[in-house]
């Protein structure tokens, strides 16, 4: 007989889902018989990571935009140790794992989908909400086929007085060419960029803009060089020119899309009621705690950056003297990591590694500079995932540690061998290790 835990109502089950800082479990109302997503987060480790003021923000907001088109979220509670979130239950998966299962869909359903989309942006926009990593891994599909914009943990309030963000945030492929150009962009003008990327790939089952190479993937995305495949239609061509503008001053705006002729076909605009005033006692009474009080934010930062390492921190880590090794029976513990040093920004890093993994054919999730790269093994019999994540060691020096999370370690180290292989321009050597590569290079050369 299986006993289920209670966390206040709800009778929670099994596991759906696991990131880098929570677990998600499927719960159930004991009140009204209602299935929900509980996100389980440790508080410890919000406090650790400085990220209370991160999540109290996407919590927030998630509050503030109640629409058919966003993932609900129900309340939050907390108990000493956890903080538990309680979310709409989604079951219809991602509509990135549509794309991939069924390739390019008909035209018909990429614009249902897009105009349930632009309807959903359009709500959290008029909220003064700017999603800032809109793609398909973030749009969730209900029982009924109808898509759920989630994950806000990037997402930004615009505030008063405010009206340019500087954060370069988002996932590369789906970035507005303004977000990459360090001059501050007007985050609501860039998430219509991020929907034009997405009806591309809904159509094409390909994305516009796809490079391994960093910087020839933002020189395109800069210079929108992309071209549309024979079988979209004149009008879908023409919408994504007007969405996929460089300038965004001349980008369509999303009243306008609404007008377009393509897009109105068949169009029927959401139907919601307009929520009453946001109650944000739970969130107070679950954040307010003397513990998280130790928490300090920079003011006007919008971003949650690296963990720094101290030295006790860098000996664990290093592979020179690794004390893991104390704690850890298995004897091959040291070759399920990988680590390298760089000295490029560390949002370069992180998006460099999240385009490699991609052009290997990984999903990625990231969150606060730890990336999740999960897919299936080479003879595609299992599944295989690994973390990677970005600490500074000291300043415009960061360090990347890869651990295998899932699957064969045989599988782990070709994985990495050829993953790190692919980010040479970004790992940083010392002399020697540069002379012994070049020697390395020139042995292989007079091999062949």
């Amino acid at each position: 007989m299986v006993v289920l835990r209670k966390v206040g109502k709800y009778e929670v089950g099994r596991t759906i889902g696991e990131g880098t800082f929570a677990k998600v479990k499927f719960a159930q109302n004991t009140e009204t018989g209602e299935s929900v997503a509980m996100k389980v987060l440790d508080r410890a480790t919000i406090i650790r990571h400085k990220m209370a003021d991160q999540i109290k923000r996407e919590i927030s907001i998630m509050k503030l935009v109640r629409h058919p088109h966003v993932v609900l979220l129900h309340e939050v509670l907390a108990s000493r140790k956890k903080i538990y979130i309680i979310l709409e239950f989604i079951t219809g998966g991602e509509l990135f794992d549509k794309i991939v299962h069924h390739g390019k869909l008909n035209e018909n359903d990429s614009r249902k989908y897009f105009q349930q989309l632009i309807d959903g942006v359009d709500y959290c926009h008029n909220k003064g909400v700017c999603h800032r990593d809109l793609k398909p891994e973030n749009l969730l599909l209900d029982s009924q086929g109808n898509l759920k914009i989630s994950d806000f943990g990037l997402s930004a309030l615009r505030g008063e007085g405010v009206n340019l963000l500087r954060t370069t945030c988002g996932t590369p492929n789906y970035v507005a060419p303004e977000v990459l150009s360090h001059k501050g962009y007007d985050g609501a003008i860039a998430d219509i960029w991020s929907c034009g990327v997405i009806l591309f790939v809904l159509l094409a089952g390909y994305l516009p803009f796809d490079e391994v190479d960093l910087g020839t993937l933002y020189c395109k995305i800069e210079n929108a060089e992309f071209s549309c495949p024979s079988w979209f239609s004149i009008g879908a061509k023409s919408l994504i020119h007007r969405i996929l503008d460089p300038n965004p001053e001349r980008r369509i705006r999303i009243e306008d899309i609404k007008n377009d002729d393509w897009f109105k076909k068949n169009y029927v605009p959401a139907r919601y009621l307009e929520n009453e005033d946001v109650n944000l006692d739970d969130l107070y009474a679950v954040f307010d705690d003397p513990e998280d009080q130790q928490i300090s934010s920079a003011s006007g930062n919008d971003e949650v950056g690296p963990l720094v390492l101290n030295a006790f921190d860098l000996i664990i880590l290093s592979q020179g003297l690794n004390l893991s090794t104390i704690f850890e029976r298995r004897q091959d513990y040291i070759k399920h990591q990988t680590h390298f040093l760089s000295q490029k920004p560390a949002n370069v890093v992180l998006s460099s590694m999240e385009i490699v993994a991609q052009s290997m054919g990984f999903k990625t999730h990231i969150r606060n500079y730890k990336m999740r790269i999960e897919g299936v093994s080479a003879d595609r019999t299992s599944h295989f995932s690994a973390m990677a994540e970005i600490f500074e060691v000291a300043p415009s020096f960061f360090m990347v540690n890869i651990q295998r999370a899932a699957g064969d370690t045989k599988e782990y180290l070709k994985f990495s061998k050829t993953f790190c292989g692919k980010l040479d321009d970004i790992i940083w050597r010392t002399p020697t290790e540069k002379s012994r590569s070049r020697v390395l290079r020139m042995s292989k050369r007079q091999s062949s």
